[in-house]
């Protein structure tokens, strides 16, 4: 439901600031009202959504403030996460990431987005549980959720998948060295090269890929 609302505002069928009720948002996505109803409960509660108490809900896009305080909660989870990756990791878990990395490559090599994307997500996801923190997962990929919410990836700014998957590759092979300092350096150099696009997102509305 988190992608389809993004999608929609993306799109431009969903506009920041209107109100839409449970019904329009149902029709919207062919779906019934009932999960629609949970859905919207659940994305109030991530900060997604603001409810108006019987008119319906509203999207919340994030500020450049926002964006800040969320990088910020990411750099300290997901560089904990890497560092704590590096020492404790299994080698299971390490072949896992040495997976996911491929993926990304492989999607990045032929520019497909719509594999690229679901792949980062994934390795991100590896890293956190190769450090045994599976509420941070959690937080993180509500973290993520709240930025897509932007629009477009940061792509829409130049940044290619390629440049994206070099980003990662110092990070994943920092981990499999057990070398938890660089590990941490690398993470947060992503983090704050994703960052400094998305707040360039912050001032120009949601278009159509």
């Amino acid at each position: 439901m988190v992608v389809a609302v993004r999608d929609a505002v993306s799109a431009g069928q969903l506009v920041p600031g209107e109100i839409y009720s449970v019904y329009q948002l149902a029709e919207l996505l062919g779906v019934s009202r009932s999960p629609v109803r949970e859905a919207i409960t659940r994305l109030a509660d991530a900060g997604l959504v603001q409810i108006a108490r019987n008119r319906g809900f509203q999207v919340v896009v994030p500020s450049a403030r926002d964006v800040d305080e969320i990088i910020d909660i990411r750099i300290v989870l997901e560089g904990m996460a890497v560092r704590r990756a590096a020492e404790y990791s299994t080698e299971a878990q390490l072949a896992h990431l040495r997976e996911a990395l491929k993926v990304m490559e492989v999607a990045a090599r032929v520019n497909d987005e719509a594999a690229f994307w679901p792949a980062d997500r994934a390795l991100h996801d590896a890293l956190l549980q190769a450090a045994g923190n599976a509420r941070a997962a959690g937080v993180v990929g509500q973290l993520r959720a709240t930025l897509a919410l932007l629009g477009p990836p940061t792509t829409a700014c130049g940044r290619t998948l390629a440049q994206i998957y070099a980003e990662h590759v110092p990070v994943v092979t920092a981990v499999i060295a057990r070398d938890g300092v660089t590990a941490e350096r690398e993470m947060r150099a992503h983090l704050e090269a994703t960052g400094r696009l998305l707040r360039t997102q912050c001032s120009t509305p949601a278009h159509p890929n």
